[in-house]
């Protein structure tokens, strides 16, 4: 019974939300209360929730002061010569904007943070996306692919989970599996190309021509000509980089007032903030100290020289004194990123009602059993095969903790009665990162559709078939190495 109505419920979360019939916060808390109740332990909930609550309080702490840090960081003009970089490769092509993307997401990674690449390419890439009116799950999308595959870096978590769980050295797991990583990082970027392609045809390959606005119209206006792939043009006009419109063959040229030329208001909202050389924000005798400091916490992560929340809430305090010494400025630049920062850490605690039901209550258990139970016995040889194909659902329905140190060590053993070594098995777990990167559990993923200002329900259904392909992508690069 717990097996079905955990499965039920992880269903009922996923049709509201992607139906829009609930919003992802009201669904993380009000679903998994419902059938609490169901299972007879809505004594219990208030216990649950505090126990889901303590064990992601950390992760809410350092993703709150990490949206602050990044977002002083992008205030003061940290990520301008990257985000001019990108600029000058995409040159307003959307198949270069896509690939961008895929490539900016896999760098940032290294660092083996989600949170920290999702809120660097979201970034840098949301004006963009903005202004030539490209569709923004085809960012997300890449975005989270791109970080699942390099997630599986030994100080990202997965990898280190599965070498603790099953007694392994992490490079033992990890540096064989490089081979199937890349084939299917690489995967990643020919779909971006694919997409990439599919929206240039969409809105036409276009070309950036800034000219100065006609006289009187103020200084920092400017004038943007796009030249489409086809024979379509269009002009606008906007604060900063100019308002962005145009059309591909056979399509009507988006604009603000229905012609070829006019005010683009929903650009003038989303302004090329890193590219603005006049915000008031901006501190360039400072960038180098910025850069250092940034390099210095990135390391410290890396070396976990202490937590990671410790080190966000110290490096925000650093960066926002150093930058802004006077109390005045560092309130604002608190309150200007205050909505991300209510937004990503509500959204945290309410999933630890999600995940603190379905531990308490023994769901996750179950379920795990369940999937386990139900794996032929003629199987028992290729249970390698078997645990790359389960790690899908699995770790997209629980935590990697819940899979790496619950599900894991029973498939091992599993496997182990049959031959299969335990280095495969965990190399085999790898396998669902893409796509565990856009669990409702991930709290990461909530930084980027977020900071996207995309519904997470629109993220999911665009996301959950390109993802799964990429794993079985990996899964399949791997049996052929024989790394598997």
């Amino acid at each position: 019974m717990l097996t079905i109505l955990g499965f039920a419920m992880i269903a009922t979360f996923l049709v509201l939300i992607m139906m829009k019939k609930m919003s992802p916060i009201a669904a993380l808390v009000l679903i998994p209360a419902l059938f609490c109740v169901f299972v007879g332990k809505g004594a219990h909930l208030g216990d649950y929730v505090i126990d889901g609550v303590s064990s992601l309080a950390p992760t809410a702490a350092m993703l709150m002061f990490a949206i602050v840090y990044f977002g002083v960081m992008i205030d003061v003009g940290l990520f301008d010569p990257i985000v001019r970089g990108i600029l000058r490769f995409c040159k307003a092509d959307p198949m270069r904007i896509v690939v961008g993307t895929a490539l900016l997401a896999a760098i940032v990674s290294l660092d083996g943070d989600g949170s920290t690449t999702f809120m660097i390419t979201v970034s840098a890439m949301y004006p963009l996306y903005k202004r030539l009116k490209m569709s923004l799950v085809v960012m997300t999308g890449v975005a989270a692919m791109a970080n699942g595959v390099m997630n599986t870096l030994p100080w990202g978590g997965p990898t280190a989970r599965a070498a603790t769980a099953l007694k392994l050295d992490a490079s033992d797991v990890f540096v064989p599996m490089i081979p199937a990583l890349l084939v299917g990082l690489l995967g990643v970027v020919l779909l971006a190309y694919v997409l990439g392609l599919r929206e240039r045809r969409r809105l036409g390959a276009l070309t950036l021509v800034e000219t100065p606005a006609e006289e009187g119209a103020g200084a920092r206006e400017t004038e943007t000509v796009l030249v489409g792939a086809g024979s379509g043009t269009g002009t606008g006009t906007g604060t900063g980089s100019g308002a962005v419109t145009g059309a591909g063959p056979g399509e009507e040229a988006p604009s603000a007032g229905g012609s070829g030329a006019g005010t683009d208001t929903d650009a003038q909202d989303d302004d090329f903030r890193g590219l603005d050389p006049d915000r008031p924000t901006l501190r360039p005798k400072l960038y180098w100290f910025n850069a250092l400091l940034t390099v210095v916490l990135l390391t410290a992560m890396i070396m976990e020289w202490l937590p990671i929340p410790v080190l966000f809430l110290l490096g925000a305090a650093l960066a926002l004194t150093v930058n802004f010494p006077h109390i005045p400025d560092q309130k604002a630049r608190i309150a200007a990123h205050a909505d991300n920062v209510l937004n990503v850490s509500g959204m945290v605690f309410a999933a630890a009602v999600f995940t603190g039901v379905l531990q308490g209550t023994g769901m996750v258990d179950h379920m795990a059993e369940w999937l386990v139970g139900i794996v032929p016995e003629a199987m028992g040889p290729h249970m390698a095969l078997v645990t790359g194909v389960l790690s899908l659902p699995l770790t997209y329905f629980m935590s990697n903790d819940g899979f790496y140190f619950g599900v894991l060590p029973v498939l091992a053993e599993a496997g182990a009665a049959h031959g299969v070594s335990p280095l495969e098995m965990a190399r085999a777990s790898l396998v669902g990162q893409p796509l565990h990167m856009s669990s409702p559990l991930v709290p990461a993923v909530y930084v980027l559709v977020g900071m996207a200002r995309v519904e997470f329900g629109d993220h999911t259904r665009f996301v959950v078939k390109w993802a799964a392909l990429t794993c079985l992508l990996i899964l399949a690069a791997g049996i052929l190495f024989g790394i598997i």
